[in-house]
Parts: structure tokens; C-alpha cells; sequence
């Protein structure tokens, strides 16, 4: 049975040729009557370059119409997708390049000399593309004969490989097959009541999970419009909200629209949905985003190598500082370090633990380290600490990988950044363990916002003690004009560990 994803998004695209796929702020449009005669002319130009079943294309381009046409010519041939940050080093591109083997590598019209170096020593073939049409895949598809049949897959076959972010050591490519990214889009799909009507603005960048499936394959089962953003930017976002119906992103985005003037009901009033995740949003910015907009945010959780994974509900009661329920077809566990399933009446901090056909496929050229992460059972351990309630909700503490332990007690920095985030002044706050001879580790914890406001750090020290035991006072506070953070919005504590460790190690 061919289990393509393209085909299921294909049988959604709307039949009226005035439908639109995509728009952009610079006014280019691209129907969904024509997508597949694009993709199919595409998919001709990857086949000239060598591209077939099974074969890894690199892609290293900026964020375009085009490179999202380039990811759906990829699913036709049966090949396999592994987009990067144009951010990288050229170290870092290097390590992508030996480690996925690639068939082709895809970058910007302005190719670098030595990215070209990289992929030509690899053996790939290399292509450009820009925005516009520019490059030379457009060219070569200009001459090549369109492919309109679409290759057979099995469930299991790869779609894409999507390298997680490497804070505890190498980057590792999570291989998502076909069934996982089509079980997950059509649970969302249902669960965020897309409609053919609505229009999603598109900010996020296409080289992560969030933006390149959720945000597209949602739009697409509805064969909906997107508002194709090149990246988030406040004036682009407010002017053009009002043409919205749903938004997705991450907590910098409602950050930066709550500090603008301009937010307020009236050019929220078409909107649906605002959906955010991929980092924690504050309480504090659900609270300040619902009172100057009327609209709860939907906070959602996933990973890398699971798509999402737990959703607060569309219609009911979405809880600041949770991520509400498991998807229908996704089956969680909070367990102890040992596996033993803690008992959600007991409502216990512990390992989240999922099972479902979201669940990746593995780890590339990894089998060891694929088969730590799962429990004899198949459930596949997260690595983040959560709590489970007798109702089902979910919290996530944090990382498991965070959890400070000093003096043989285990600290969650997330209980401790939230006391932080509610003193004045302070946006946003994280908390870091340093090493230490005799405690083991210590705590240190790292704020921004307003410099004028935040209190000094004896003061700060002194009003976490009315909320939070002893053991779970930092030992030093510092402040920062702003936090490190990725391209999604999340704190790069390993940044602030190595910056701090020096400075108050055994102090």
C-alpha cells in the first residue's frame, strides 16, 4: 500500500484554481491548483540530479515558497529531506555532510565556496535555489521532464532526518518516517479545528519540526492559505494579522508582540488561534497577552524526534503552565528513573514516557543510542520531567538533564525560575547547577528585563525565601540584557553554565 504523505496532502488541495497555497509579504502568490504541476516539474530536476528512493537531500536554503515546494518534490520521489540552518558553520555543515552521506546538497544562490568544497568531497551534487526562482535547480527544472507519479513508501520509510540540537553532546538525526508525520498531522490537524477558510501565518523557520510539519500540514489537510513570512518580524506581523485566522510560535513571539503598542483586540478580532511551543511560555505573558487581546493562548508540547505530543484542548480549559492532554493516539507515562510508572494520583515529578505512531523511527547511523532511549515495552523515554494529574493534564518540570542535585536533593530549576519570573522587573529568568566540591552542585540563576526594575541580587535572594525552602535558594543571582537562546526560543543553558562556572565554582 503506498503510504506517501504527499498523496494524503494532495487529496486536500481545493478544487477552485483561486484557492491560494501561499502568499507573501512582497505580494508573489502560489495557487494550490498549481503546486502539483510545480512539485512534479521539481521532482524531474531532482531525478536528472540523481535523487531517488531512500536517497538524503541536504538542504541549506533560506526560507521561501520555493524551498517548501522543494520539501514536497522531495516526499514525491520517496527521498528523504535533512534541512539545515543556513547558520551553521562551515565546521558544523561538514559534521551534517560525512554524517548523512547525501545524494544532493541544496544551498543559496550565493554558495559559499567552502560549503561547495564540503559537498563536493562528499560526492553530492550540488544545486542552488533562492527565492524568486532564482538558482540553479529552477533552471534545471526549466529542462527536465516533470515526474508525476508519485513513489510507492511503506509506513516506515523515511521522510526526513531532523538533527536535534546537540546540547549533550553531537547532534543525532531523528529519522521520521511517512506514517509518523501523517498520524501526527492528521490528529492536529482535528484536535486545532483547521478549516478550509482559515489562513495561518507562517513566521516560523522550515529547517525544525515545528514549522516544517505542524505549521504546513495542518494548513495543507484543510487546504487552507498560508501567509508565508520570511522570518518573524513585529511590523510585517501586526500589519498583516488582521488577514490571520491562526497564528503558531514560539514564546518570543508573544514577548515581541505584547511590547508593541499596537496589539490589542480590534486587530486580533479575525483571529481563531494562537498557538505556542517549542520553549516554555511565562504565565505571566498568558495572562498579559489574554487581557490586551481577549484570546488564550493554546500551549502544545513535542520534540524532535516525536512531532506533538500532548495539546491544551481547542474547546475546554487551557491551563497557563501546562500543556494540557496526550493527543488521541499518543499513550503517556511519568515514570521513575527505573521505569516504575508513578501513579497519577500521586501527581509525582518523573521521566515522561510516550508511546504512539508519532514515535520516530530512530536514530541515523545511531542504533545504540536508539535503543537507550526506548523501555522494553516500546515506550520512548523523553528525557523531560513532567507531572501527570488524575485527570490526565500535563506539566513539564523540565529537563532531566537540568535537575540540579546539591547536597544529594534533587532540584527542578523550573519551580525556581517561576518564583523569578514573578518578581518585578525580571521577563524572563533561568537556573543553572555549578559544580561544587562539597554541595556537588550549586545553584546560580540568570535573569533579564528591565534593568531599572529588577531588584539587586541580596534582594532577589531575600524574596525567594518566602516561597521556596532553603536548599532551593540560589547561591548567586545575575543579570543579563537578555538570555542566549536558539533559533526556537529556547534557553541555551549550556551557554550560561559555561560562561558562570568559573566565576563562582566552589566560591
Amino acid at each position: 500500500m503506498n503510504e506517501n504523505l504527499y498523496i494524503l496532502l494532495r487529496k486536500n488541495f481545493p478544487k477552485s484554481k483561486e484557492s491560494l497555497f501561499t502568499t507573501t509579504p512582497s505580494g508573489s502568490q502560489i495557487a494550490y491548483s498549481d503546486v502539483d504541476n510545480l512539485t512534479a516539474r521539481l521532482a524531474g530536476a531532482l531525478r536528472t540530479l540523481g535523487l531517488g528512493h531512500g536517497d538524503r537531500l541536504i538542504s541549506s536554503v533560506e526560507k521561501s515558497p520555493e524551498a517548501l515546494l522543494l520539501y514536497l518534490a522531495i516526499l514525491r520521489l520517496g527521498a528523504i529531506l535533512v534541512p539545515l540552518n543556513t547558520a551553521y558553520t562551515i565546521r558544523e555543515f561538514r559534521y551534517f555532510v560525512d554524517d548523512i552521506k547525501p545524494k544532493v546538497v541544496v544551498v543559496r544562490p550565493d554558495i559559499d565556496t567552502e560549503q561547495e568544497s564540503v559537498a563536493n568531497a562528499s560526492g553530492a551534487k550540488i544545486a542552488t535555489l533562492g527565492i524568486n526562482n532564482t538558482g540553479s535547480l529552477y533552471h534545471l527544472m526549466l529542462n527536465s521532464d516533470p515526474i508525476h507519479a508519485i513513489e510507492p513508501v511503506k509506513t516506515s520509510d523515511i521522510a526526513s532526518i531532523i538533527y536535534t540540537s546537540g546540547t549533550t553532546g553531537t547532534p543525532k538525526g531523528a529519522m521520521l518516517s511517512h506514517g509518523n508525520l501523517i498520524s501526527n498531522a492528521v490528529s492536529l490537524n482535528k484536535i486545532w479545528g483547521f478549516r478550509a477558510d482559515d489562513v495561518l501565518m507562517h513566521a516560523l523557520p522550515i529547517f525544525h519540526v515545528h514549522g516544517l510539519f505542524v505549521a504546513v500540514h495542518c494548513a495543507m489537510l484543510s487546504g487552507c492559505e498560508m501567509i508565508y513570512l520570511p522570518k518573524f518580524e513585529i511590523d510585517m506581523v501586526i500589519n498583516l494579522l488582521p488577514s490571520a485566522t491562526v497564528l503558531m510560535g514560539v514564546p518570543t513571539f508573544y514577548t515581541r508582540l505584547l511590547e508593541d503598542h499596537r496589539l490589542n483586540e480590534q486587530i486580533c478580532q479575525n483571529m481563531r488561534l494562537f498557538i505556542s511551543g517549542s520553549a516554555p511560555l511565562l504565565p505571566q505573558t498568558w495572562e498579559s497577552f489574554l487581557t490586551r487581546t481577549g484570546h488564550k493562548i493554546l500551549e502544545r508540547y513535542g520534540m524532535t524526534e516525536t512531532g506533538m505530543i500532548a495539546s491544551n484542548p481547542l474547546n475546554g480549559k487551557r491551563i497557563p503552565g501546562t500543556v494540557g492532554f496526550a493527543l488521541p493516539d499518543v499513550t503517556l507515562r511519568v515514570c521513575n528513573d527505573d521505569g516504575t510508572v508513578i501513579p497519577t494520583n500521586e501527581e509525582q515529578p518523573g521521566i515522561l514516557e510516550l508511546r504512539g505512531p508519532n514515535v520516530f523511527e530512530g536514530y541515523w547511523r545511531k542504533a545504540n543510542s536508539t535503543q537507550s532511549e526506548f523501555r522494553k515495552d516500546g515506550f520512548f523515554i523523553s528525557g523531560d520531567v513532567a507531572q501527570m494529574a488524575s485527570n490526565g493534564r500535563i506539566t513539564i518540570v523540565g529537563r532531566k538533564k537540568d535537575v540540579v542535585i546539591s547536597g544529594g536533593l534533587n532540584i527542578y530549576p523550573r519551580e525556581i525560575e517561576n518564583c523569578l519570573n514573578q518578581l518585578s522587573g525580571i521577563t524572563e529568568s533561568a537556573v543553572i547547577g555549578i559544580p561544587h566540591s562539597d554541595y556537588g552542585e550549586i545553584l546560580v540563576a540568570i535573569v533579564a528585563g528591565d534593568s531599572d526594575l529588577i531588584p539587586n541580587e541580596e534582594d532577589i535572594i531575600s524574596l525567594l525565601r518566602f516561597d521556596l525552602a532553603r536548599f532551593k535558594i540560589p547561591r548567586r543571582v545575575f543579570c543579563l540584557d537578555q538570555l542566549p537562546k536558539n533559533t526556537m526560543g529556547k534557553i541555551q543553558k549550556d551557554i550560561l553554565k559555561n560562561r558562570y562556572m568559573q566565576l563562582v565554582s566552589n566560591s
